[in-house]
């Protein structure tokens, strides 16, 4: 029994079948676009616009006509559950249109659908025809066609195929015998692909559709189609109603005049401002009385700060306690910082703010250079004057104050100034022997270029020293 039950339970509200095609008559009665308060005559138009705009891309897309119609299908199921006032119909049709590729195994990839929409746009409005610029308004539109997609997919519950009636209109011209009359054949499916810009395809069955395609070319051509004892037409269980209701719908679509698709979407665009106003005000209406807690002052509005922080606006409480306790640390450091610096001894009674390190670290940037002669040189009598000024002061203050600290230094600095000269005069060795090696190597190259060029060195090939060529004269 329990097995039975777990089985038993549904486990979705999405019913994912071959029937699942067609909307209820509740739903198809007042779509989410009149709720907004756009008019029917509006919405038409603007579902109308979309589909050519649809079977326009796809011809140049050289989509197969499966997906095309799918796109069109696929275009008028989502505004059913959604509004034309708050999604743009263009993103959404050039979503259909790539979601439709995709099914029928032929994708085309978005970047090409963008670049057809735009110039399809270009020779409506007649103006001159320029590619598209790849720039941050591309990227922007790309990625609105992306969550469009992705929204029909979700709006749809995945349920994406379409059953399209193009089979059933050849099938039965065969069974009633109308099989060589080809006119009639292609205005039929001239009817079919007409009556994906309207929303048949989300209200009727395929074989329904299929019906009144023929009905409206038998009518049209003049060809008789047989009626007693019982339409033909219910022999595929379909009713008069159903035929009745597809062919005024097809027909209502060569009244209409042609749409002007600026002035259309000026009036959405208002529809939309309106809305987003209204949402505002109801907003602000619902918020607009702050309580006087929510100020940063204490509570009584006494003017003194309270010990903990007040909360961020988009800060939740937790977040707020970690910027209060890592507040509360940083203060209590600051304070201990006071305290140790309060309690050192002071230098020359002068309290020291940052005292350095003696052991230089010695980094990249002072890594010592290896200098010339002249700069060392240089650097060395600089050395000795200094080092002389330094001990006639030394000195001089040795003498006033007679203290073994100065004689100290002065020795000090004579051991110092010793150490220099010795390595300078090491330096100054090294130097000019490097420099009797390089003038040597200087005059063995000179005399080997003085030689004349024709006569050319001797190669020593055996002990002997033999060349080559004596072997050869030999």
């Amino acid at each position: 029994m329990e097995k039975e039950e777990l089985v038993s339970r549904p486990y979705g509200k999405i019913v994912l079948s071959l029937d699942n095609v067609l909307l209820p008559p509740e739903k198809t009665a007042t779509s989410p676009s009149h709720e907004d308060g756009l008019d029917e005559k509006s919405e038409f138009e603007l579902r109308f616009v979309a589909c050519e705009l649809i079977q326009t891309a796809g011809i140049l897309l050289k989509v197969p006509q499966v997906a095309m119609a799918s796109g069109q299908v696929l275009f008028q199921r989502f505004y059913y559950s959604k509004s034309l006032v708050r999604l743009p119909m263009e993103h959404t049709a050039m979503a259909a249109l790539c979601l439709a590729s995709k099914i029928e195994e032929a994708p085309r990839r978005i970047r090409d659908i963008i670049n057809v929409f735009h110039h399809i746009r270009q020779v409506r409005a007649g103006k001159k025809i320029s590619p598209l610029v790849l720039d941050t308004n591309y990227i922007a539109l790309k990625n609105q066609v992306i969550k469009a997609e992705r929204r029909i997919l979700k709006e749809l519950g995945f349920c994406v195929h379409v059953q399209h009636p193009h089979k059933l209109i050849v099938t039965y011209l065969n069974l009633l015998g109308a099989k060589k009359n080809t006119r009639l054949m292609q205005l039929a499916w001239n009817y079919m692909n007409d009556s994906l810009r309207s929303d048949v395809f989300v209200r009727f069955t395929p074989n329904a559709i299929a019906c009144a395609c023929i009905a409206l070319a038998a009518r049209r051509e003049g060809v008789p189609l047989p009626k007693n004892p019982r339409p033909w037409f219910e022999l595929f269980d379909v009713t008069t109603s159903d035929v009745h209701d597809i062919s005024v719908s097809l027909l209502k679509l060569y009244r209409i005049e042609k749409p002007d698709l600026e002035k259309l979407e000026r009036k959405v665009a208002d529809l939309d401002k309106s809305l987003k106003d209204a949402k505002l005000k109801a907003r602000l209406a619902a918020g607009g009385t702050l309580s006087a807690g929510n100020t940063p002052l204490g509570a009584g509005g006494s003017g003194a700060l309270s010990p903990q922080l007040p909360f961020s606006n988009n800060a939740s409480p937790s977040t707020a306690n970690k910027e209060n306790r890592a507040s509360s640390v940083t203060v209590v450091n600051v304070i201990d910082d006071t305290k140790r610096r309060k309690d050192e001894p002071v230098a020359n009674g002068v309290e020291e703010v940052k005292r350095r390190s003696r052991s230089r670290s010695r980094s990249p940037s002072r890594k010592r250079r290896r200098r010339s002669s002249s700069d060392k040189r240089r650097k060395h009598q600089n050395g000795a004057r200094d080092s002389s000024t330094s001990s006639s002061t030394s000195g001089s203050s040795s003498e006033g104050e007679d203290s073994p600290r100065g004689k100290k230094k002065s020795d000090g600095s004579r051991r110092n100034r010793r150490k220099e000269k010795r390595r300078h005069r090491s330096r100054h060795r090294h130097h000019r022997r490097d420099q009797h090696a390089r003038s040597r190597r200087r005059v063995k190259k000179g005399k080997a270029r003085s030689q004349s060029p024709s006569v050319s060195p001797r190669r020593r090939d055996d002990k002997r020293g033999r060349s080559k060529t004596d072997k050869r004269a030999k």
